[in-house]
């Protein structure tokens, strides 16, 4: 399996090529009004930095809790950028009203020809490095880069198999594919932002429906999973919606062709997120155990909870000790929060077990 990096890409995604593609086919009396975006993150950059290479005055709209790093990176860029709304879906209705009140030409994350022309330049790239490509997978969120990679793809050679990936709490690529129409997701709940559109755009679903072979989905575990899995093996940073390919791979949902190759879409994760991310992989992988429990207070309890642990191949890596806590009825007792790493989701089994068996009542953290 080969991995194609966009993760590496200037303003760490493919954003910059469907941005930079969009600004150089405006006329010059467009270009004079500059342009104006809505993006919680990797569109916003890439408009940004586009924009300043092509000297543009570019506008972009960001929700007020879009990640700090994100809004620094954009500003750093040269974008004027304004916080409106508290969810990509305000930002973008502001976004629009700005492009009707001052002239600046709206440039859409997704859903525009020029837009998905520029992703597909990652389609040609592969083919070019691996002509003997015969699957790539791609993340799915509005559509615009997998319908880019697969139109640019299938005109060189069909045979190439091209496979989407949906975060399970963002499905609505495949949702509208099912139903023959475009749908609406009322409720989006994922870890991977840059794939979590409430609705497809118009035309990548249409590339969808006539070139994607299929889609997949995927959980927020097992794209925990597969971030983790890039950080140690691979040794890169990716957002989570860059390991969805990864994921769907991981957990054999994909049937492989070799050569493949998955597409790492983006790496921009605020690092607070990653820490967060890779604990939660490191859960869902079995890596990690966190519990706690209840121990008499005198000299040595604790000393012999840790035996335990330690016979049974455990490391305890944290201890929390608390005279005062949830599980604490009586006098003399105290609560204690352990968190151990583990060698995977049999050797966490086991370590319960031994813990249990020792006496002790245990609730999962």
């Amino acid at each position: 399996m080969h991995l194609k990096c966009e993760n590496l890409q200037r303003t760490g995604s493919f954003k910059i090529r469907g941005a930079y593609n969009r600004l150089c086919t405006l006329s010059p009396e467009e270009a004079d009004a500059g342009v104006v975006a809505a993006s919680a993150g990797n569109h916003a950059q890439g408009v940004a930095l586009a924009a300043k290479l092509l000297g543009i005055k570019a506008t972009v709209f960001m929700p007020v809790g879009a990640a700090l790093p994100k809004f620094e990176a954009t500003s750093g860029y040269g974008a004027e950028v304004r916080l409106q709304g508290s969810v990509y879906d305000e930002a973008f209705e502001a976004a629009k009203g700005f492009s009707s009140e001052t002239g600046a030409v709206m440039v859409h994350p997704f859903d525009h020809e020029e837009i998905i022309a520029g992703q597909g330049t990652v389609g040609l790239e592969i083919l070019e490095q691996l002509p003997e490509t015969k699957l790539v997978v791609v993340p799915v969120g509005g559509g615009g880069l997998i319908a880019g990679i697969a139109a640019a793809i299938k005109a060189i050679d069909p045979k190439v198999r091209i496979v989407g990936v949906e975060p399970e709490g963002a499905a609505n690529m495949s949702a509208s594919i099912r139903a023959g129409k475009l749908v609406e997701i009322d409720q989006l709940s994922t870890v991977a932002d840059g794939l979590a559109a409430k609705r497809a755009g118009a035309l990548p679903f249409e590339h969808m429906r006539e070139l994607v072979d299929e889609i997949v989905i995927v959980t927020d575990d097992e794209i925990a999973e597969a971030l983790l899995l890039m950080a140690e093996r691979a040794k890169l940073v990716v957002e989570p919606a860059g390991a969805a390919g990864v994921a769907a791979v991981m957990k054999g949902k994909i049937k492989i062709d070799d050569p493949s190759v998955v597409l790492l879409s983006g790496g921009n994760i605020d690092p607070l997120l990653l820490l967060s991310v890779i604990r939660f992989g490191l859960d869902s992988a079995g890596r990690y155990l966190s519990f706690r429990t209840k121990l008499s207070d005198r000299p040595g309890e604790l000393h012999r909870l840790l035996g335990v642990i330690a016979d049974g191949g455990g490391n305890v890596v944290g201890v929390e000790h608390h005279r005062e806590g949830m599980l604490v009825r009586h006098l003399g007792e105290v609560e204690i929060a352990v968190q151990v790493e583990t060698r995977g989701a049999k050797h966490v089994e086991a370590l319960m077990r031994a813990v249990t068996d020792a006496g002790y009542k245990l609730e999962w953290l």
